[in-house]
């Protein structure tokens, strides 16, 4: 099931809109920035510079992923491009790393061999003036980043603020060297890389972490099932997977409990009609709904499920019993019980629980399952 999505257009253009606003700040700084270096021999401004041009690729990389990302879903990817955006932020993460390692080793190169800095006032307002410039698009760009939930440009922003605080660094050391003769810039730089070198490598496990697969949000699973719950007859709703192809782009499925007293043809309604609400409220695909179906014509199964459930909950790691079903003419029970990933050994724990509800109805065959719920927090 699929549909256009118009805020997907929309935000697209965002994240290009606000990339090209960085592109054209970044290039404008890399330029001063370089001058000025050069002309006052100091290499704090100049690694400054290369900082801001590898800002400016950064934000090249994240228009290249974002055009990427919004290709079709074709033959060959069904469930489209979204994922390149993650790769795109992983690359940022590298260039993020490569920047502190290059100007640690250039900075320790200067501590070892120091050459003596020649600053100017007119330098130092050109410094100042990069730093208020790239605090305020630091800001902009992480803020547009949350907002539009895309890595590629909070990492952008992240490293836009960090350039801010070398160029603040460089900034005191440029007036401490003017004041007392002493020049720490070598010093300075070799800590702020190890500073961003720290950075690069928490953006990049923070990417890769995503690519590899995490739980769902669990606001967002709860939100799913709180809309699930709210249509007439579903009692229950579990077993919520949710697959991630991209920032907002979900796909899923869920199992429901009804009466076993549904039709085919109304169960095929009911099913519809919750895939729509939840594409529509979550912007989320239900793949698939599963049904469990729950007893309702007969109280001493209602009796059956109270004390079957008081047993099992009184291990401390079962968090669910779901799809619960007595067959009277079969003498079966079944249901799903969920071990918390909190457990010593989940495995045993659910043994001892089917056990102990076995202990209670020892003349019916239990088929029970262990299950996971994937949006435990």
């Amino acid at each position: 099931m699929t549909q256009a999505d118009p805020g997907a257009s929309s935000r697209d253009k965002t994240i290009i809109r606000t990339s090209v606003i960085g592109i054209l700040a970044n290039v404008f700084l890399a330029g001063f920035k370089a001058a000025v270096g050069l002309l006052s021999n100091s290499i704090s401004v100049v690694l400054d510079a290369v900082n801001n041009l590898s800002d400016a690729a950064s934000s090249v990389i994240t228009i290249i992923g974002t055009k990427l990302a919004g290709r079709e879903p074709d033959k060959k990817h069904p469930f489209g491009y979204g994922r390149i955006e993650y790769l795109s932020a992983m690359i940022i993460s590298v260039i993020v790393l490569y920047a502190g390692i290059t100007s640690f080793v250039e900075s320790v190169k200067k501590i070892i061999s120091p050459e003596t800095p020649d600053y100017s006032v007119p330098a130092l307002i050109i410094i100042a003036a990069g730093v208020a410039v790239k605090i305020l698009l630091g800001r902009y760009v992480k803020g547009v980043g949350e907002k539009v939930n895309s890595d590629s440009l909070v990492n952008s922003g992240e490293d836009a603020t960090l350039d801010a605080i070398i160029s603040a660094s460089t900034l005191a050391a440029a007036v401490v060297f003017m004041l007392w003769g002493v020049s720490l810039e070598a010093w300075l730089g070799a800590v702020i890389s190890l500073i961003i070198i720290k950075s690069g490598v928490e953006m990049l496990r923070d990417t890769l972490s995503k690519i590899l697969g995490e739980r769902a949000d669990a606001e967002l699973a709860r939100a799913i099932k709180e809309t699930v719950l709210s249509f007439p007859g579903v009692s229950g709703a579990y077993d919520l997977i949710l697959h991630n192809y991209g920032p907002d782009a979900f796909n899923g499925s869920v199992h429901i409990e009804v009466p076993d007293t549904y039709s085919a043809d109304e169960l095929d309604e009911l099913i519809r009609e919750i895939t729509l609400a939840v594409l529509e409220k979550h912007r989320v695909i239900l793949t698939a709904i599963g049904v469990y179906s729950m007893n309702t014509r007969d109280d001493h199964v209602v009796a059956m499920r109270q004390k079957i459930h008081d047993a099992v909950f009184a291990h401390e790691h079962v968090t669910q019993m779901h799809g619960f079903y007595v067959n009277e003419e079969k003498k079966a029970i079944r249901f799903d019980l969920v071990i918390s990933f909190d457990a010593p050994d989940r495995h045993q724990v659910f043994a001892q629980a089917v056990r102990d509800a076995q202990a209670l109805y020892p003349d019916y065959q239990f088929q029970v399952t262990i299950d996971t719920d994937f949006a435990e927090t």
